[in-house]
């Protein structure tokens, strides 16, 4: 028996999103479509050229956002993070416990330092930039860790954003081997192209032995790959997992079941923001794997969530929201069995 479908770890990060536009990001010297690391200094310099413009707060980090797209669609989550002793670490603590998702903090009491914050920038073309910085959740470690939870967990989910940090790669590392001791499964998210592009090396350590599902988008496949050929992708990503997903954006995804590989088509929409698209994804293809869906039939939840999730503004959905296309996904496959 376990006691969770999946537990994630991953950076936690109050997020602060704001609509800009491309020449703003060129202004202020940003990388457009990416994750950056900055220093806090850096980013309230950047919060005071922005001073007067919309900014929506949310608790966020890839791996929170999958998390709770696993719970709003029913399943079990637990969520190891480090925040601080602060009013946004409290705001973060407080939304987990709404969402349903039980976590570390509720064992560890916050220490004193500065939550960790991700300036999230939208552009008209729906794409994302994000600026972060780490505060607390960079010492982010082993001690963040629940053995226990993990242990009685059917996936274990790594942020590949950990790669970053020593005492974080560590910590991922760990969490791996204690999933596989137990028996249980072990996925990793590359996360962002930056991550892939720097930090290789170190997601292949974590990876280790191989993972039994890893999920990418095409620039990161492509670049784990050091290719510009999806198919030569496919294959080398087949040395590194059991199972997975690549995320094409308009051109839908592709999933890998150990044996076919499976294309599954995209849902049109017109997209108003990317945000957390990648992350829902995950969520709902690992609820469905962790409730008798078959690869294709989590891939299919997964696409229709992802895009729907990009109609609004947000990393997320009402858990009303997600409820629906669940329930409209199993009537198509109960209609379906029968003809």
């Amino acid at each position: 028996m376990t006691q969770y479908d999946v537990y994630g770890l991953g950076n936690a990060l109050l997020d602060i999103e704001l609509e800009v536009s491309p020449e703003i990001l060129q202004e202020l010297g940003i990388d457009k479509g990416v994750m950056t690391l900055i220093e806090e200094d850096h980013q309230h310099k950047i919060l005071k050229h922005l001073d007067g413009q919309l900014m929506k707060r949310s608790s966020g980090g890839s791996a929170a956002n999958t998390m709770i797209a696993v719970s709003q669609f029913g399943g079990k989550a637990f969520y190891s993070c480090k925040v601080a002793n602060d009013e946004p670490g409290q705001f973060y603590l407080d939304d987990l416990l709404r969402s349903n998702v039980d976590t570390n903090l509720q064992q560890h009491p916050p220490e004193a330092g500065i939550t960790g914050k991700c300036l999230v920038f939208v552009t008209p073309d729906a794409d994302r930039t994000m600026n972060t910085f780490l505060g607390i959740s960079a010492s982010f470690s082993e001690t963040e860790l629940v053995p226990e939870a993990i242990a009685q967990s059917k996936y274990t989910y790594i942020e590949g954003y950990l790669v970053t940090g020593a005492a974080s790669k560590a910590a991922a590392i760990k969490a791996r081997d204690i999933a596989k001791a137990a028996g249980r499964k072990v996925s990793l998210s590359l996360s962002d192209f930056n991550m892939v592009k720097f930090f290789k090396d170190g997601l292949l350590e974590i990876i280790g032995s191989g993972v039994d599902f890893l999920f990418a988008n095409e620039s990161e496949a492509l670049t784990m790959a050091e290719t510009q050929e999806i198919a030569v992708a496919v294959e080398y990503l087949k040395r590194l997992a059991s199972g997975f997903a690549i995320t094409r954006g308009a051109k839908g995804s592709l999933i890998f079941d150990g044996q076919e590989l499976v294309e599954i088509a995209p849902v049109p929409v017109k997209a108003i923001d990317t945000v957390g698209a990648g992350d829902m994804y995950a969520g709902a293809v690992l609820y469905g794997l962790t409730h008798s869906m078959s690869f294709a039939e989590a891939g299919q939840l997964g696409s229709s969530s992802a895009a729907q999730l990009v109609t609004r503004l947000g990393p997320r959905m009402k858990i009303e929201e997600t409820r629906s296309l669940l329930e409209q996904l199993e009537r198509s496959l109960a209609s379906k069995a029968s003809s």
